[in-house]
């Protein structure tokens, strides 16, 4: 009997602490990218215009000019793992509510740096802001139903790139610059010495970036010494010869990398090595 009714007051407790689970009307996001070589990422929720117009001025859910927490719940949470620059703003590295004032033609964005202010607008307080700014808002010719916000547009330099706030008919953009030449000078610096190979990574990381190329000559030699056979390596020392303005070296250099590739049967590098010896004559 007791065994029984233990068993009955298991059942009605697990019966209690049980949750009914539904479809939530504005589902949790996350979108991250990796930006030059930083994290960046955005949390937040997403509502669906379901028939109502948003944006604009009269019967709308967000009247221009209104503040808005660029989504729903606690609002839309924005992370930066290294120091950044917001629409050239200095933004320091860490989390950021994004809140917003959209209008017509224009938004105005801000980053906010107390999260435990989450979607409480009325609560806003400007003294707490990480950078405020204004950006164009665009038409878009598709509709787009629920609030939708990526992280695109990187430069070809990994040194750019823009969040995209998306809802209805309407869409603004807000570019994030990254600098992460500091990072690689550090990393450069403590993995040459643990491995000569990294020396060619960072003579071409010194060519491509307008560094010092006498280094950058000394450092890709080191390399084809380890490596003599290395026809990409060679190529890359041709170029840097050539940006040296030593022509005569470079054509040298690049006619043993075309020489080394076609014995690799490597087809892409004898092309770009007659590119190269194109533009030395």
């Amino acid at each position: 009997m007791k065994n029984t009714l233990l068993l009955v007051l298991l059942a009605v407790g697990m019966v209690a602490n049980a949750q009914v689970q539904t479809p939530q009307p504005s589902p949790a996001a996350s979108v991250s990218t990796v930006v030059g070589l930083t994290d960046v990422k955005i949390d937040y929720s997403r509502p669906s215009a379901k028939g109502r117009k948003i944006f604009g001025d009269g019967a709308v859910l967000l009247p221009n000019g209104a503040i808005w927490r660029t989504g729903a719940n606690n609002g839309t949470k924005i992370t930066f793992s290294d120091d950044v620059k917001v629409e050239g703003i200095a933004v320091p590295k860490g989390e950021y509510l994004i809140f917003s004032w959209p209008g017509a033609t224009e938004w105005t964005v801000s980053l906010y740096k107390d999260l435990a202010l989450g979607g409480n607008t009325d609560a806003y307080d400007k003294t707490k802001e990480a950078a405020n700014f204004k950006v164009k808002s665009e038409k878009l010719a598709e509709k787009v139903e629920t609030l939708t916000i990526n992280i695109g547009d990187i430069s070809a330099d990994s040194k750019m790139a823009k969040v995209q706030i998306a809802w209805e008919n309407t869409s603004v953009k807000f570019g994030i610059a990254v600098d992460y030449d500091a990072k690689v000078m550090k990393s450069i610096e403590a993995s040459t010495k643990v491995n000569p190979n990294n020396y060619f990574n960072a003579a071409v990381y010194y060519l491509e970036n307008g560094k010092d190329l006498k280094q950058a000559l000394e450092w890709v030699n080191i390399a084809a010494a380890a490596n003599p056979s290395a026809f990409w390596i060679m190529y890359q020392k041709a170029r840097i010869q050539k940006a040296l303005g030593d022509k005569t070296g470079a054509m040298a250099t690049s006619k043993a990398s075309w020489e080394a590739a076609k014995t690799a049967n490597n087809r892409d590098y004898q092309v770009m090595n007659e590119d190269l010896q194109k533009s030395l004559k």
